[in-house]
């Protein structure tokens, strides 16, 4: 069913963001974070599918109204650049914490989902919230400075191998830091896959195959972590 926007608390203010919840009531919660385009409908589909698959998913809206259209990568690149990382963070959360708290998901953990500027931050976010027990990045790095032994749950990556923003050599080097740090994780590397090959409204990089597999392996990942 469509969602709707709504509002939530964050760190003494209110934050916005897009709420589907499924046609049977309250699923495990998700938090949903955006590309760098802002709160396109391409996000808040994906979040509605993933209501259709039980799950409550909220996306927070972290450019607040601002949207970017898919044919301005470089207006993207500086909105992602000005983003106010410790507001983000704090709403971030705020999300989480909505989902908890104010019975729209059930359960006492989430998890997250993110894209590309979005699957960084999923993995920061687990990094600083203990209510996050599962997290699937899609084709994002986390900054050096995350603290990646400070997630409680288990991490899924999706990246693919034509990548020029999530390198091989990164995904590398993320693979070493989440071992060393002991979390469990599991990573795919899907083949002619560009960076943001899961975002269908994008026809030049879109590789339909990859996108349904890596769905596939989202939604059981998400069902074995979250759902009784």
């Amino acid at each position: 069913m469509p969602g709707r926007m709504v509002e939530f608390p964050s760190n003494g203010s209110t934050a916005t963001g897009y709420l589907s919840t499924p046609a049977g009531g309250p699923g495990p919660g998700l938090v949903v974070i955006q590309e760098w385009w802002g709160l396109i409908d391409q996000i808040k589909r994906t979040a509605d599918r993933l209501a259709e698959a039980g799950f409550t998913a909220l996306v927070p809206d972290l450019y607040h109204g601002r949207v970017i259209g898919l044919q301005e990568p470089d207006q993207a690149a500086k909105e992602m650049m000005a983003l106010d990382e410790s507001r983000a963070a704090q709403e971030l959360g705020g999300a989480v914490d909505y989902l908890l708290s104010s019975g729209a998901a059930k359960g006492d953990y989430v998890g997250t989902v993110g894209y590309c500027m979005g699957g960084a931050l999923a993995i920061t976010l687990a990094a600083n919230h203990d209510k996050v027990r599962a997290v699937v990045c899609y084709y994002g790095i986390p900054g050096a400075d995350t603290d990646l032994s400070r997630i409680e749950g288990a991490v899924l990556g999706h990246f693919g191998d034509h990548d020029e923003y999530a390198s091989p050599e990164a995904i590398r080097e993320l693979t070493e830091r989440l071992a060393s740090a002991q979390i469990p994780h599991t990573f795919h590397t899907y083949p002619g896959g560009h960076h943001a090959f899961a975002n269908e409204d994008r026809p030049e990089v879109y590789n339909a195959q990859a996108d349904r597999l890596s769905w596939q392996r989202t939604l059981e990942f998400l069902d074995s972590q979250l759902k009784p």
